[in-house]
């Protein structure tokens, strides 16, 4: 999982090629004044099946924002591919909205995933400058990126529909979902909050390897 770049919503000049009788209008510069709004999307790349789900936000790029795109996931296809699914793993970069120093991040996942679901998640950190090596960017994110190649990215919708239409010839399905939430930033976790979490440090690496347990029996799975 990870953020793909932000995209401004509006008639910009999208880098590539598209057959068309006519070439769309489009500004000269990118002046965020100029956009209908700023999108962010989150992606999250299922290995095992083959499956991209990106979740498409218009605020800002927080911890909780990167959790309720999980939580959208696991919701709405997550527990379908893995019913018997009572541990998650999950691999990300180390910084941004998901940093492994991120406080809220691990506050967010404790409450929302594994104390709502009952999931024992795990969550492994890509060191500094590794994040290439994440599935998500060239199994997902490098083939979105190819869909919208040359399409002006005007509207929310055209943005969901290029993003649902990505396919490769391995098979390569994504489904995608526009969350309105107006995401604040600057969220304090006091150490209080922290000591309440039920959170594991892995003997490698400890502050890129954990794992976070449910502190109660999850009510919605």
């Amino acid at each position: 999982m990870d953020t793909k770049k932000k995209e401004l919503i509006g008639r910009f000049q999208n880098e590539g090629r598209v057959w068309c009788a006519e070439a769309p209008q489009v500004y000269i510069h990118d002046f965020p004044g100029d956009a209908v709004g700023k999108a962010v999307p989150y992606g999250i790349y299922d290995v095992l099946h083959n499956r991209g789900y990106v979740a498409v936000g218009q605020s800002a790029d927080t911890a909780e924002f990167a959790v309720d795109a999980i939580v959208w996931w696991w919701e709405n296809f997550g527990r379908q591919h893995f019913p018997q699914g009572l541990e998650l793993l999950i691999l990300a970069d180390g910084g941004g909205s998901n940093g492994y120093r991120s406080r809220l991040w691990k506050q967010q996942l404790q409450l929302k995933l594994a104390d709502a679901f009952g999931l024992s998640v795990t969550v492994c950190h890509y060191p500094t400058g590794a994040s290439k090596w994440n599935p998500v960017e060239h199994r997902l994110f490098s083939e979105i990126s190819k869909t919208w190649a040359g399409t002006p990215l005007t509207s929310f919708d055209i943005m969901l529909e290029c993003i649902r239409s990505t396919t490769t010839v391995a098979g390569l399905q994504v489904e995608a979902v526009l969350i309105d939430t107006a995401y604040k930033t600057g969220i304090r976790v006091s150490d209080a909050e922290m000591e309440t979490l039920v959170l594991e440090r892995h003997d490698t690496c400890p502050d890129w390897n954990y794992t976070i347990r449910p502190r109660k029996t999850g009510s919605n799975f």
